[in-house]
């Protein structure tokens, strides 16, 4: 099978994935019913012909550069009036990155038996892309790592909702037609991000910024957004087709991934995601009290799910979306950072 063939075959299967995704309710559809669909292809061709699907590098980073591009543009010069309440909560934050990267090495490291660089970045309870980003670079195992965070970003979607449902009696409506955008889109948005999603990428690469295709254009998008000098709005079709793309690039990686294999990271999954939101949940019931924002809304900003899926769920209980992406962008950033000084601590091998 020609190149071309592979990448139109992974490609096609990955929007399948993602329409299905849509279809049945799954969270984050698009990228997660892409890397499922893709990841399934990718095993059983792997199981019957011994190859991998074929998938340019470039093509990845590009679109990871919109998706980057796209966090950043949440960015509004209201976040500056939160100042105050920010200053304690993002404090806070500090201290749940660090107790959940703690834990969760020790769960993936002890309990799940991975090597050192695949535990470090499983334990990132920051996006799935950002993790795999840095641990490919590190020398982890990247369909570990693909399967690690897919499994976290649905697990917390699960459990958000019960914990509602068990601390507050509320129950998280349906976000569906939601969007983080303020009015509708045109021409203009999608050729602002045709201009300044290669730039931050550029940018990233420049400065060398760890996971530069996603940090370079999330923070140059942010800046300019934050300071007024351009108010972007995010096409949802831009970001519907840069999850696919990157979801597809994910699960072509699944070559030698089994069943028993994604069991096993199902296991750890909800020992570690029951852990980090209980971390979470404590960091919202100690928070409460001292700061404006009740226990939905801070329990919304500390749990370890994606940016869009959080912010999601804020608008369908009423929460200020931007509030609540201000600190998972924060979370985004820390974690990396953290993740980065680790990987340059010395270490005994394994």
């Amino acid at each position: 099978m020609s190149k071309t063939a592979q990448l139109i075959l992974n490609f096609g299967t990955g929007l399948g994935g993602a329409l299905v995704a849509r279809q049945i309710g799954l969270p984050i559809p698009f990228l997660l019913g892409s890397l499922a669909a893709t990841a399934a292809l990718s095993m059983g061709l792997a199981a019957r012909t011994g190859q991998r699907l074929f998938y340019p590098q470039t093509l990845r980073e590009i679109f990871i550069a919109v998706i980057g591009a796209m966090i950043g543009s949440t960015f509004t010069p209201e976040i500056f009036a939160m100042a105050p309440v920010l200053a304690i909560t993002l404090s806070a934050m500090v201290i749940f990155v660090v107790l959940a990267q703690t834990s969760n090495y020790v769960i993936f490291r002890q309990l799940g038996g991975y090597d050192p660089a695949t535990a470090r970045y499983a334990a990132m309870p920051g996006g799935l892309i950002e993790a795999i980003e840095l641990g490919e670079k590190a020398g982890g195992d990247v369909e570990v790592l693909s399967i690690q965070h897919f499994v976290r970003i649905v697990l917390v979607i699960i459990v958000v909702p019960l914990l509602f449902l068990l601390a507050t009696g509320d129950t998280v409506g349906s976000s569906d037609g939601q969007t983080l955008g303020k009015s509708q889109t045109d021409w203009r948005d999608w050729a602002a991000f045709g201009v300044i999603a290669p730039i931050g990428l550029l940018i990233g690469h420049l400065l060398h910024f760890p996971a530069a295709p996603l940090l370079g254009p999330m923070v140059f998008t942010a800046i300019l957004q934050a300071t007024g000098a351009v108010d972007l709005q995010g096409p949802t079709l831009l970001l519907n087709i840069a999850q696919v793309v990157v979801g597809a690039s994910l699960g072509a990686r699944f070559a030698s991934s089994t069943p028993r294999r994604l069991a096993a990271a199902l296991g750890l999954g909800v020992v570690s995601v029951a852990v980090t939101m209980g971390i979470a949940s404590g960091m919202a019931l100690l928070l409460a009290p001292w700061v404006a924002l009740d226990f939905r809304t801070l329990l919304i900003s500390f749990a370890p799910g994606g940016v869009t899926e959080m912010s999601l769920v804020a608008l369908s209980l009423g929460v200020s979306p931007v509030l609540v992406t201000a600190h998972h962008l924060f979370r985004i950033l820390f974690t990396v950072a953290v993740a980065v000084l680790l990987s340059k601590l010395p270490r005994h091998k394994a």
